[in-house]
């Protein structure tokens, strides 16, 4: 061959082999100029400078690089663009991106990182990411999925980093020609139930897309055309966020949010295709008929309105309705009819949009059964919903203020519904009711008298048969009210705990001990047997029973029976197969178990409990005795509060008391109550700030010593927080296992607890937000009480004296000596 033309074909394949290369990597020695791209390894997507529409300026940007219809699905100087082609994108001496435009010599757009980094690449996935090592061997510093623009593709996040406050949301474009920030909005709204929520402005609200409560079933064969992803939903104490992610991995499908305020979902067929828009319908924009009313588009055939309000409620103006504007919404039909233990009831309105859930509370672990009941239980509670299934147990939400943005699917849409069950008065009940009765009448007619006899026969046999073996004992509050509570013979207690064996005991106390016993059925139980010598006598155990057989809460031990026999008084308990929470804490073996994030949910499961006490419950109580010993753990670890026999309950508006008659243990007591009996939900709060020190500190508040003074455990972390030293209280067990901004955190809140003027420490609805969420400000806590206060005794000791008497003796009064259960 021709040696010319064979330098000539090498040059040529050269020159090819470069063209068809994609480089996806920019390195400090590699920059892009206006003109040139960089191209992801599988030629997805490619990043460079771009014009939109008709406009002349210039932007950074990555579009679909494959598609002949330009699609940008990320700008980064949006809000900076360059006049001209006169633009560079290159990583400077610190290691971050930068624009630059040659032309006014300034930096027009940077990452602002501040480790060094030293390349970044574009990824298949359309993600810019700048790494901190060549080709991704160091960690990920910055990338464009942390800073969405206008589009979601898949695996991207729409909510918020807990640990870094990184929220991730859509802005939409100001017009197909200009990607500068537009006045629209796609984000997660965050509270108990978080929700997506497409704004206009700063906070008026265009669509909602609620939680995904249950699981989505299997799309039927013609469905699968429109069933293209896959959605997910994560909560954790690090991040919340939903995203999506393809079905079929190799398609062309994306999200995004147009100039106009419409979320659109996309496919690549020849041409983009679209699948999805909301709002969908005239059903689809939020709030369309306004407070509790509800949106049927089927309804909307031309003659009938698309606006009907829920049960038990009527439009607030029947002109505007008649006039199809629903923006007044409806009110209650019976203003002046109490739904308040009045004969109310909860009518179904089947797959339905859940209202907004902005302000609603989220309960886990109940049954259809019990949300039901948790929302009855209090007058405020409007509607409830439940993903539980015959008697299992799943998640409850109820709601409190107005019902808004309910509607009610559409076939095809039926897998995203919930059934809503209402509150309604008596009278919207009553002629359900009659149509119900009259139904089971119809029925009853059918049955043949043969039938019929044996049925009631049968129905008379397992009556006296459950008669016989669920007796209730009756016994009355001063507000006259008869609580019902299932009785245990003594042979069963016996039988259940050997005998009442010593092998069988598991904790003792001033009122007698506890038994673990084992029922027939292959239950395990607690048994509290009050002892005879005991200070706390009939008072305190039927004070224990009237008021924990009232309440229902996972955070709170359960009561499942009692037995009075002669002087023998004993109260059946579910039982905590892990023991109480003091026994784990306070053991240097056991303690090893408690891990830091294990202590936060233990911390959070406890205040859920306490919170519980004082506002969600019908009457508000007030416990007296928290303390490490009295919240006992299940299984799985779970906190819950249990010995109720020194609670005190109030009714009312009332939210203080004061008593001659000072009880509880000393080292959780705060200063009014132990100094003035004076008790209040405050007081609760203060044992509770001493159990968070308690456990992030794995000490004991009164029986605590330090070389260099003779301060108690408040004291000692009083001290160390002035000193800025907190993070040597830390429990030495946990360093490393957890994050110390959250250590700290706890230990703030812990403080804030049990400052010595009750007026300055937290609600513990407060308690609970600021436990929940890092974004929460916390204000510095003031001087604890009894912070020089030290144990004489070894050992945890309840006390009991007249406060009235001796104010000022109350380091030294003591009655009854308790051990840890």
């Amino acid at each position: 061959m021709n040696p010319e033309k064979l330098v000539f074909y090498l040059l040529l394949s050269f020159l090819f082999f470069r063209i068809c290369t994609s480089i996806d990597t920019l390195t400090p020695n590699r920059s892009i100029k206006d003109g040139n791209v960089l191209v992801s390894s599988g030629e997805t997507f490619a990043l460079g400078f771009f014009s939109p529409g008709n406009s002349s300026r210039r932007y950074v940007g990555i579009w679909y690089n494959k598609i002949p219809e330009q699609t940008v699905v990320w700008v980064s100087n949006r809000d900076s663009p360059i006049n001209g082609t006169s633009g560079v994108l290159s990583l400077n001496r610190d290691g971050n991106l930068v624009i630059y435009d040659n032309t006014q010599n300034r930096t027009v757009w940077q990452t602002n990182v501040s480790a060094v980094s030293y390349s970044a690449q574009l990824l298949d996935s359309g993600n810019l990411v700048l790494f901190q090592g060549d080709s991704g061997s160091g960690g990920v510093v910055w990338q464009s999925f942390d800073h969405p623009t206008n589009t979601l593709l898949p695996n991207m996040k729409i909510g918020l980093d807990r640990r870094t406050g990184l929220e991730w949301f859509l802005t939409s474009w100001k017009s197909r020609d200009d990607p500068s920030t537009g006045e629209y909005s796609y984000r997660l709204e965050l509270n108990e139930l978080p929700q997506l929520i497409l704004f206009k402005g700063a906070s008026s609200r265009v669509w909602r897309l609620p939680t995904l409560l249950k699981r989505q079933r299997s799309a039927k064969a013609k469905d699968m055309a429109r069933s293209i992803i896959n959605r997910t939903q994560v909560n954790n104490l690090d991040e919340v966020y939903a995203s999506y992610t393809l079905i079929n991995a190799s398609s062309l499908s994306t999200m995004f949010l147009d100039e106009l305020g419409s979320l659109k979902m996309v496919t690549w067929a020849g041409k983009w295709v679209e699948f999805f828009k909301s709002p969908v319908d005239q059903c689809g924009g939020y709030g369309r008929c306004g407070a509790y009313g509800y949106c049927d588009s089927n309804n909307n055939n031309g003659q009938h309105f698309e606006c009907t309000c829920l049960p038990g409620y009527e439009p607030r103006s029947a002109e505007e309705w008649n006039l199809r504007d629903a923006s007044d919404g409806c009110i209650k039909k019976r203003e002046e009819l109490s739904m308040c233990i009045n004969g109310e009831g909860f009518v179904k309105v089947a797959n339905v949009k859940i209202p907004d859930t902005s302000k609603a509370r989220v309960w886990m672990g109940l049954s259809l059964h019990e949300c039901k009941d948790e929302c009855l239980r209090n007058c405020s509670c409007l509607a409830y919903t439940s993903t539980a299934e015959g008697g299992a147990r799943a998640i409850c939400v109820t709601w409190y203020e107005n019902l808004m943005d309910v509607r009610r699917y559409v076939r095809r849409f039926s897998e995203d519904g919930q059934d809503l069950y209402v509150r309604v008065d008596a009278v919207e009940l009553a002629p359900r009711r009659k149509s119900r009765r009259l139904m089971q009448r119809k029925v009853a007619v059918v049955v043949t008298s043969v039938f019929l006899a044996s049925v009631l026969f049968i129905i008379l046999v397992g009556w006296l048969v459950m008669k016989k073996r669920r007796r209730g004992i009756d016994i009355q509050d001063s507000d006259e009210e008869t609580v019902e509570l299932p009785i245990f013979d003594m042979v069963t207690h016996a039988r259940a705990t050997n005998n009442f064996s010593d092998t069988n005991k598991i904790g003792k106390g001033g009122f007698g001990c506890v038994y673990k016993g084992h029922l027939s059925t292959g239950k395990d139980i607690a048994v509290k047997r009050l002892s005879r010598d005991s200070k706390q006598g009939l008072k305190e155990f039927k004070n224990e029973v009237i008021l924990i057989a009232k309440l229902q809460h996972r955070n709170l031990v359960r009561l499942l029976g009692c037995c009075i026999i002669g002087e023998e008084r004993m109260l059946v308990y579910e039982y905590m197969s892990n023991g109480s929470l003091d026994s784990f804490i306070f053991e240097i073996t056991r303690s090893k178990l408690l891990t830091g994030s294990r202590r936060l949910d233990i911390i959070i499961g406890i205040a859920r409990g306490i919170l519980y006490l004082h506002q969600d419950s019908r009457l508000r109580i007030i416990h007296r005795d928290l303390k490490a010993s009295n919240v006992l753990l299940d299984s799985k670890m779970n906190p819950k509060i249990s010995d109720f026999g020194l609670a005190r309950a109030f009714g009312g508006d009332l939210s203080s008391e004061k008593t001659k008659r000072v009880v509880g243990t000393f080292g959780y007591m705060a200063p009014e109550y132990a100094i003035d009996g004076l008790f209040s939900t405050k007081s609760d709060i203060f044992s509770f700030g001493v159990i968070i020190l308690e456990i992030m500190s794995g000490k004991r508040n009164r029986k605590f010593h330090h070389a260099d003074h003779d301060l108690n455990l408040l004291g000692h972390a009083w001290g160390l927080w002035i000193d800025g030293k907190a993070s040597e209280l830390i429990d030495p067990v946990i360093e490393g296992s957890f994050s110390m901004s959250k250590v700290l955190r706890c230990i703030q809140i812990g403080l804030l607890c049990v400052q010595k003027c009750p007026e300055d420490r937290p609600t513990m609805s407060s308690v609970v937000s600021m436990l929940i969420s890092d974004t929460v400000a916390l204000p510095q806590p003031k001087q604890p009480g009894f912070y020089i206060e030290r144990s004489f005794k070894q050992g945890e000791q309840t006390h009991e004296h007249n406060s009235a008497q001796s104010p000022s003796s109350i380091n030294e009064v003591t009655m009854t000596q308790l051990e840890a259960r």
